[in-house]
């Protein structure tokens, strides 16, 4: 179903359970005679009726949706009030095909109920519905409500209202403001047809029919048309999901930088991933904004090319791996190092206690040799069964790829999965134990999560120590568009922890040689501007490379509209300070409807 938010609504309890989600009703059951579908609404984002039964409902039905989880029909009253706070369409959720037409006027009773889409658990918020309706079709053929429009100048600047304290940061209870924060505008407007004109796509197309667009196209714009995620305290309020009440099929293959030419119209829902979603029965034509995928340079016979690149669960049975290696080869421009991220075991998601990758990786190397690129050896270390998160069965880890022509690989006792590398001096300079080696692979930060891998290269006959790195995810944070403001990120607990083990690990080759050249890199799954980030940077050891981009250059992934830093090349200041740094956010995946991965590679070119 649609959502609206809920973990800890004060007087209120659980009522039903519809798919992975939750109904929320407050616990007294008074009757209600003859209401309007705006006194059902209130001025709230909790209904006043949440628990009674209401009769006769009179509106237009403006959509219906007879697919999914969430079957029923929206309906708007004609005769709204005067209060821009109360919304005046609301969902009725069936639960089976609906027996109502678009243009029909209905009359509907039945329990107003507050719908939690992901459960109360995941802080969304609620959904005002009629539940358990009876439904009397009163004529046909009517024509529908005017819709309402969603542009730049409707949509105000401010995202939400600070959450009330005494109910632990949630917006639930405070009076909608629709005219001063953009949640509240949406809210307002809840269950209401709605609609957008020549609206720019920032989300492309995903596999489940949904992109997003902007109302506001200059809010932190970037040049390939995107929105720039760039800090917790300026969210970017023009941005709307849309999905389509017609048939899959139909729905519009678009990049980021598109437009929605004309009308996109629909009734405005709330969904779990999501937030405020407007469910088009009128879709733009869509226009093209000619994105091309981009190709960095090549690096100089005295540059080392260093990148990463998280290839989304690649496994043998995938069918991207020319994908990949054109990316690599052509549009990377065969960097000498490659960190991989979710490189998955030979027998990918079987879960048959598979750890090795060796065919997975080879596969991926003949690939590029097939592509015109370099013969790349590899090297890693297998994760233990079912230790390091991600896929179950898939035991993804990091791999390096290294270009033998161009750069040599120091082996050094190889660790295994349990086995963590240190750091010694060898003829004065830094040196690790084990290479490759897994960073404090026993720390408890890691659990359930990839290890870093670390190894030493050599390149010009300077030795580089490069840190590979997948963080925990962000799974289970709240959304951006939560009932509690700001939103709860939990995930970051456990990134703070790992931050602060590689930090030491960096610090450690640091203290045994100051002017050691190291590379840590990776899906970091955090912004530049995080405290993740911070605590890597700690004390000067590191710096994240992707800040020396113009800002509306930084960004590795697309999230909900939001173009957004996730992976990471941060640097020793020896590096930072040799010069001739050159960085490349390569924008080749997240910006497109038929990309091979969420990410973008990164690539850092620099003279040790």
């Amino acid at each position: 179903m649609a959502s609206k938010s809920s973990a800890r609504l004060a007087a209120l309890t659980v009522a039903a359970v519809c798919s992975a989600a939750s109904t929320v009703v407050l616990t007294s059951p008074a009757h209600a005679d003859s209401v309007r579908v705006h006194d059902i609404q209130g001025s709230t984002r909790l209904s006043p009726y949440a628990g009674k039964q209401v009769t006769d409902v009179a509106g237009i039905v403006t959509g219906v949706r007879g697919y999914g989880n969430s079957k029923g029909f929206w309906i708007q009253d004609q005769r709204p009030d005067a209060d821009p706070a109360t919304s005046e369409g609301v969902f009725v959720f069936t639960g089976s095909a609906p027996k109502v037409a678009v243009g029909d006027a209905v009359e509907v009773s039945g329990t107003v109920s507050e719908y939690v889409p992901g459960g109360t658990s995941s802080g969304n918020q609620s959904l005002t519905e009629i539940t358990r309706p009876t439904v009397t079709v009163v004529s046909g053929g009517n024509a529908l409500p005017a819709a309402t429009t969603v542009s730049a100048r409707s949509v105000p600047r401010a995202y939400a209202p600070e959450g009330d304290e005494a109910a632990n940061g949630s917006v639930n209870g405070l009076p909608l403001r629709p005219d001063e924060y953009a949640l509240d505008f949406y809210e307002s407007l809840e269950g209401m047809n709605v609609r957008v004109s020549d609206a720019r796509v920032v989300g492309a197309t995903d596999p489940y029919t949904e992109l997003w667009v902007t109302v506001k196209p200059w809010e932190n714009a970037n040049r390939r048309g995107g929105t720039v995620y760039g800090s917790y305290d300026s969210q970017n309020t023009g941005r709307l999901q849309i999905q389509s009440l017609g048939e899959p099929a139909d729905f519009p293959d678009a990049n980021v930088g598109d437009t929605l030419a004309g009308t996109t119209a629909g009734p405005l829902d709330y969904s779990q991933y999501g937030g405020y979603t407007l469910v088009a029965s009128e879709i733009g034509t869509l226009r093209s904004g000619g994105l091309e995928r981009e190709s960095t340079r090549p690096q100089s016979n005295r540059e080392l090319a260093v990148a990463t690149y998280n290839v989304e669960n690649l496994d043998p049975s995938d069918d991207t791996f020319a994908a990949h290696a054109e990316t690599i080869v052509h549009h990377l421009k065969a960097p000498d190092i490659v960190s991989l991220e979710e490189i998955q075991d030979n027998s990918g998601a079987a879960n048959d206690g598979t750890v090795a990758a060796d065919a997975t990786v080879g596969k991926l190397i003949d690939a590029i040799v097939a592509a015109g690129g370099p013969r790349y050896d590899w090297r890693g270390v297998d994760p233990a069964d079912g230790e390091d998160g991600g896929q179950p069965g898939g035991n993804i880890r990091q791999a390096f790829l290294f270009n033998p022509d161009r750069v040599s690989f120091t082996d050094r006792g190889a660790g295994d999965a349990t086995t963590a590398t240190g750091v010694t001096k060898i003829r004065g300079k830094a040196a690790l134990t084990h290479s490759p080696g897994r960073v404090d692979p026993a720390n408890a930060a890691w659990e359930d999560s990839r290890k870093p891998l670390a190894g030493e290269f050599v390149f010009r006959g300077r030795t580089v120590v490069v840190v590979a790195n997948h963080f925990n995810s962000k799974g289970g944070d709240q959304s951006l568009s939560a009932q509690y403001q700001p939103p709860s990120r939990g995930s970051e607990t456990q990134r703070h922890l790992q931050a602060k083990v590689v930090n030491t690990f960096v610090k450690d080759v640091l203290a045994t040689q100051k002017n050691a050249d190291v590379v840590v890199l990776g899906d970091i799954n955090d912004f530049e501007f995080s405290r993740t980030t911070r605590i890597l940077e700690d004390d000067g050891a590191l710096w994240s490379a992707v800040r020396s981009l113009p800002r509306g250059e930084r960004y590795s992934y697309v999230y909900q509209g939001n173009s957004q830093v996730l992976d990471q090349i941060l640097v020793s200041p020896s590096v930072r300070r040799g010069g001739h740094l050159s960085y490349d956010s390569v924008h080749v995946n997240a910006e497109f409807h038929d990309q091979i991965s969420d990410h973008d590679p990164q690539v850092l070119r620099f003279r040790p």
